[in-house]
């Protein structure tokens, strides 16, 4: 029996992915080839990124006037993909809620004026800072937000900033596609695919046209970088990650499956439930993250001493409930609850829980 697989990202797939993966390894339908042998430019590796782009577009409602990309680098390399391709007034709000957002900031501070509006990091971003609409520079080019926080287990979800007239930019790359977001309210979101979208190597960045169109700011960045030339080429200026794109593919069809994201987010919200209960009504488990910014992606908590911690995550372990350890800058434990993380798995977690807590409380 596979464990269940609680691991922040590279993450668990859904099984039929896999093993529809497996079963066209050798030979892609009756393409006579394994997809990581097509050449990008054939046309039927062709079919395979067309229909990717075009279920996603399905399930996340992107209007024609957004643009899809499928880039490499991760989400990292658009810390400086964004402020190259947007910040041509030279300045940028970004809010600081966690390491990545961070990162983030300071990335974009290489290219221009970042102004930071909001860090939690006075309580080790166990809270989303909420500024309001008019501590925002209105005559900066855009507002940056981390949608979900891996690390902390805090999230906007849809209580998203008041940024007026700005495009707000947000990186996904641990919520996308867990729940409903109208893609409108964004200029540009960006998501590394290892964590609901597929496997390591791919990134998806969808934003509106007139934004991506503007080209870099600087022709001393690489050309590679410029949403513009990528647009114009479909995503292939050079060789995208295939494989990670038909990976990708099959997951936005399994979402698809699903009934889509609202059905699946539905599911989340019902693990994430079993798990911030058990919390709640506990004398000895700690949640990390305060309870209006909770994630439904990745859930944090404590016991009352270290060494609990680590028996609890090898206590797991032999349960067969892998990958709890927290993050290196956190501790703790970490449950990452993503899509293809199946009910089954999130009970037997919170089962795991009461038994821990009766046998070590």
């Amino acid at each position: 029996m596979r464990p269940y697989n609680f691991a922040a990202g590279p993450a668990a797939l859904p099984l039929p992915v896999l093993e529809r993966a497996q079963s066209e390894l050798i030979e892609h339908g009756s393409d006579g080839m394994s997809v990581m042998e097509m050449s990008h430019r054939s046309p039927m590796y062709q079919r395979i990124i067309d229909r990717a782009e075009a279920t996603l577009r399905e399930l996340m409602e992107i209007p024609d006037d957004y643009a899809v990309l499928f880039m490499q680098g991760g989400a990292t390399l658009q810390f400086s993909g964004v402020p190259l391709n947007l910040m041509h007034g030279g300045k940028a709000n970004y809010v600081v809620s966690g390491n990545f957002a961070k990162k983030a900031a300071q990335e974009a501070a290489r290219y221009g004026t970042v102004l930071v509006v909001g860090d939690s990091s006075d309580r080790n971003y166990t809270y989303i800072p909420r500024p309001k609409r008019e501590e925002f520079d209105p005559s900066a080019d855009y507002v940056h937000i981390t949608a979900n926080n891996t690390i902390y287990g805090t999230s906007w979800r849809t209580n998203l900033p008041d940024v007026g007239e700005l495009p707000l930019v947000a990186d996904m790359t641990s919520c996308i596609l867990s729940e409903v977001y109208d893609i409108r309210k964004f200029g540009l979101v960006y998501a590394g695919a290892q964590k609901n979208a597929g496997i390591a190597g791919m990134t998806i960045v969808v934003g509106r046209r007139d934004l991506m169109e503007q080209g870099l700011i600087t022709k001393a960045a690489p050309s590679v970088l410029e949403y513009k030339n990528q647009i114009k080429n479909g995503s292939m200026m050079n060789t995208p990650p295939t494989y990670a794109i038909y990976i990708a593919g099959l997951v936005f069809d399994w979402v698809k499956e699903q009934g889509g994201v609202a059905a699946l987010q539905k599911v989340n919200e019902q693990k994430a439930a079993l798990l911030y209960d058990v919390l709640d009504h506990s004398s000895f488990y700690k949640a990390v993250a305060d309870k209006a910014d909770r994630s439904i992606m990745n859930v944090t908590f404590v016991t009352p001493s270290e060494d609990l911690n680590a028996a609890f995550v090898a206590g797991a372990k032999e349960a067969g409930l892998v990958n709890l350890k927290g993050h290196r800058a956190t501790g703790g434990i970490r449950a990452s609850i993503y899509n293809a993380m199946p009910l089954s798995g999130v009970e037997a977690l919170a089962q795991f829980m009461k038994e821990f807590e009766r046998k070590n409380g």
